[in-house]
């Protein structure tokens, strides 16, 4: 049922409003405010689906109603409702946040219309949040231990700026979940996030496949095709293993980097980007450098912020808590019952070289909950896990 507040200090139009709305749809519950800050009071102290607001009323008018309202409940739909000398006034609640206006008196049609309109786009809202909350489960750190508790502490400082970010660490050791939290919790999070694996494209082609091209560029290039860097306009594009990228192509990311333009391939033409740089690599970038395979001026433009990302075997004592995390996961994923590891079993686990890192724990784990018993014991480990 859909909760609606009507705020308004004419009672015979407050009356009308409530009797349509009520009439028009049993899933509706109406309730009314006589003034604005009863009204602000109401929308403080309850879940409203959307709010109906005139614009001229004592104590507090309606533009007030809104900016305070959308400070504490940005998610709810206004719908400003105004007088002929107030059209001006009903434009500009629309820059303040406001879903729409109607006007006095009331046209029947346009008012159940919008109000329709209204409640679907907060239903959108709703759902879209829902979503990216388990989008967001997917990208989950899980552990407390001193080098992933700094890891969390740098993103919470870096992530609200535009800062470049270089994640450095073996492969498996979630360089990636790194990159997906600083743009889950940047400015930035409602932009796209472009991933690009450098060391899976061909050489040949990864400046096309960054950068676009323009028909008849190559051989294979039939049409016009936009690259990364555009799809990534306003969000994040995150270089994982940036340390394979040719030197050609570096040279074009650099460029990027320092003027915020790339061109696509076999055109001249200039494009405006505005995109975080986010990059990862398993290699010693200095040492690249050093070998003359990695330009030295992109490493300075992109290790703005440096990341390491630690190796499992250096945080042993999470590997209690990613057991548990990945159970819950991947027994949610195949729709079985979840099952306990014992004592023995985690501290065996922890005793291992886990050269794989993350990557080979999960994989372990998921083997342990198809083969092993109902509870994972030591020998379950030994028989199935056996390193």
């Amino acid at each position: 049922m859909s909760k609606i507040l009507v705020i308004e200090d004419e009672a015979a139009i407050r009356r009308v409003l409530v009797k349509i709305l009520s009439e028009e749809n049993d899933a509706y519950n109406v309730e009314e405010a006589e003034d604005g800050l009863r009204g602000l009071e109401a929308v403080k102290n309850n879940d409203y689906d959307l709010v109906l607001c005139d614009i001229k009323m004592p104590k507090m008018d309606g533009v007030e109603v809104l900016e305070a309202a959308k400070k504490i409940k940005p998610e709810v739909p206004f719908i400003m409702i105004s007088g002929h000398g107030d059209l001006d006034t009903a434009v500009n609640t629309m820059r303040a946040g406001a879903f729409d206006y109607i006007s006095k008196p009331p046209d029947l049609n346009r008012l159940l219309t919008t109000v329709r309109n209204a409640l679907d786009r907060k239903e959108l809202v709703v759902e879209n949040k829902i979503l990216k909350k388990k989008v967001s489960k997917n990208y989950q750190m899980v552990g407390e231990s001193k080098e992933i508790s700094g890891i969390k502490e740098i993103i919470e400082k870096v992530a609200p700026t535009d800062a470049r970010v270089l994640i450095t660490g073996s492969n498996g050791t979630g360089k990636e979940l790194v990159a997906h939290w600083v743009h889950e919790k940047s400015p930035r999070s409602g932009g796209p996030f472009i991933e690009v694996n450098c060391a899976a494209i061909p050489s040949e082609l990864i400046e096309s496949e960054l950068f676009g091209h323009v028909k008849g560029a190559f051989t294979s290039a039939v049409k016009d095709r936009s690259g990364k860097f555009e799809a990534a306009n306003k969000g994040t594009i995150f270089l994982d293993e940036i340390g394979d990228m040719s030197l050609s192509a570096q040279a074009k990311v650099l460029r990027a980097l320092q003027e915020s333009k790339i061109s696509r391939v076999g055109s001249d033409k200039d494009i405006k980007v505005d995109v975080r740089v986010v990059a990862a690599t398993n290699k010693d970038l200095k040492k690249e450098i050093a070998d003359g395979k990695f330009r030295e001026d992109l490493y300075h433009r992109l290790a703005v912020i440096l990341i390491k990302v630690p190796a499992l075997n250096d945080r042993r004592d999470d590997i209690p808590l990613l057991i548990e995390h990945f159970v819950k996961k991947i027994t949610s994923e195949q729709g079985t019952a979840p099952k306990v590891f014992s004592a023995g079993a985690i501290k065996l686990l922890q005793s291992y070289d886990w050269t794989g890192n993350i990557r080979e724990l999960r994989n372990v784990v998921e083997r342990l909950i198809i083969l092993g018993g109902k509870e994972v014991t030591e020998s379950d480990v030994k028989l199935f896990a056996s390193k």
